[in-house]
């Protein structure tokens, strides 16, 4: 099988790479990225001279570029995407350009190659928020109620992608998953960051009472729900998966603390940015059920096995760290 990875030089659509070829080595996997600052191909280093791997250095919103990469693709998995809330707050423009209109020159491109799968990674920021003491989550059929600029624009894409199996009758899952984390996972992000930061010895920033909760997912066992959702999945069906379990990030932060022997004394606590979510939770029963998955990885396993990751990978996140460091001293103002 041939398949295409958009955004496969991301944090999730480089582990998926790797999870692939380990798993299926007889398919042969076609990278395609724009390589924005968040795209980084020294996490694929390993991998870069594989027989089953090609890389194509492209922007989705391409029509031309992605018409010719589609030649005698299989399976399209669609990780491309602008993903942090904070810069979508700073800058929507990117978002849609990438999100929304990105997703429909894809999508129109799939069509006409009349791809056999056309898979959608989505999150579940799409359904907004949860109140921080209720016992909701969110499932397959929450109405969505997007309340970032990020969120509204993944939302867009999946009504995109949903009307182009109705209206053109493409093959199309998706799936909406819960905060991942992981090796290979860009150093803004709340888990990497906080690593990172008390390697370097500095403090790490929490935003306003650090009581905002998440289910966190590791990435590798998200990548083996998406396997599953590919082999049986049902065409036009969508999954959420995460791993049912609700951690306010201050506890996380608590957690990293405590692995790497440090005090809490480095948590310095910031100012909140706007329209924050305090809760998201997600019910991963319909992927279980009728898939069979289940996360491979508990959540403090997962957190021991990152930090380690991040240990022995410091000439990968620290040029990364250095390239932002604007941008990480205008977002992390102290109150």
């Amino acid at each position: 099988m041939k398949l295409l990875i958009t955004g496969g030089a991301g944090f999730i659509g480089s582990n998926f790479i790797h999870y692939w070829l380990y798993n299926h080595p007889e398919d042969h996997i076609v990278n395609f990225d724009a390589l924005t600052y968040a795209g980084n191909l020294d996490s694929l280093k390993d991998i870069e001279k594989s027989p089953n791997y090609t890389f194509i250095h492209g922007d989705i919103g391409d029509a031309h570029a992605i018409s010719a990469t589609l030649k005698d693709v299989d399976t399209v998995v669609n990780f491309s995407a602008e993903s942090h809330v904070d810069r979508s707050i700073l800058d929507p423009a990117p978002f849609i350009k990438t999100n929304v209109s990105g997703t429909q020159v894809l999508l129109d491109a799939a069509v006409d190659a009349k791809v056999k799968r056309f898979h959608h990674i989505s999150t579940d920021e799409v359904f907004g928020a949860l109140e921080l003491n209720s016992e909701d989550k969110f499932k397959e059929d929450t109405k969505y109620n997007p309340r970032s600029p990020y969120a509204a624009s993944k939302a867009a894409s999946d009504h995109l992608v949903r009307a182009y199996h109705y209206t053109y009758d493409l093959p199309i899952t998706i799936t909406n998953c819960s905060n991942n984390f992981g090796p290979y996972h860009f150093p803004e992000k709340l888990i990497p960051l906080a690593i990172t930061n008390l390697l370097e010895g500095k403090k790490v920033p929490v935003y306003g009472d650090g009581l905002y909760v998440r289910d966190w997912l590791y990435v590798e066992d998200h990548c083996s729900a998406i396997d599953l959702v590919l082999s049986r999945g049902k065409v036009g069906e969508t999954y959420c998966i995460g791993i049912d379990m609700n951690i306010p990030n201050i506890d996380v932060i608590k957690k990293i603390l405590k692995i790497l022997g440090k005090s809490e004394d480095e948590i310095e606590f910031v100012k909140d940015r706007p329209g924050h979510d305090r809760r998201y939770a997600i019910d991963s029963t319909h992927i279980k059920k009728e898939l069979g998955w289940q996360p491979k990885y508990d959540f403090d396993t997962a957190l021991q096995l990152t930090v380690q990751w991040y240990q022995e990978n410091k000439n990968w996140w620290q040029k990364l760290k250095n390239r932002e460091k604007e941008y990480y001293e205008k977002q992390y103002d102290k109150r």
